[in-house]
């Protein structure tokens, strides 16, 4: 991700976006502090193994397509370089935890999930597994990988393996 590609595809001059942003960094915690900011909702299937499905597949939906999914992998990788859009970057993704949360609070509340689970690390461990075939491994996802990761952190969860603390 250069300041060049960005003004490319925005249709404008570098200059322009220096003179905004000043550097790459700023511009990509800009985004993401952005992209914090847009009201998401978490999936509401009524049952916590859908809503962890829904919420898996929506992740592979986004890394799946190669055009969408460009601009997540480009904001993710630059943020390991610079401390500015690494620090955006967590901000983004514990707003984002702490909304799908509401899936695992749900489910306590219905009786579905024992109290004291972890709520916000039901969350992290449904989309580990695809955010690592993404961005470690390279290998492809897919619903089966959704469903599976999501299955598999629900077992966790009841099993009491993410439990609070």
């Amino acid at each position: 991700m250069t300041v060049e590609n960005v003004a490319d595809r925005a249709g404008v001059h570098k200059t322009t976006v220096y003179r905004r942003w000043g550097t790459v960094d700023v511009l990509i915690a800009d985004a993401l502090d952005q992209g914090r900011d847009v009201d998401w909702v978490a999936p509401d299937t009524g049952s916590v193994e859908g809503d962890l499905i829904a919420l898996a597949t929506e992740v592979v939906d986004t890394f799946a397509d190669p055009v969408r999914s460009r601009v997540p992998v480009a904001l993710i990788a630059a943020a390991l370089q610079a401390s500015r859009a690494r620090e955006a970057k967590n901000r983004y993704y514990a707003a984002r935890h702490a909304a799908a949360a509401v899936i695992a609070k749900r489910a306590v509340g219905r009786g579905e999930l024992p109290e004291g689970v972890d709520v916000e690390e039901l969350v992290r461990q449904t989309c580990a597994p695809l955010f690592y075939r993404v961005l470690v491994s390279g290998e492809p996802v897919d619903r089966a990988a959704a469903e599976r990761a999501a299955r598999a952190a629900l077992v966790a969860a009841r099993a009491g393996v993410l439990g609070a603390g």
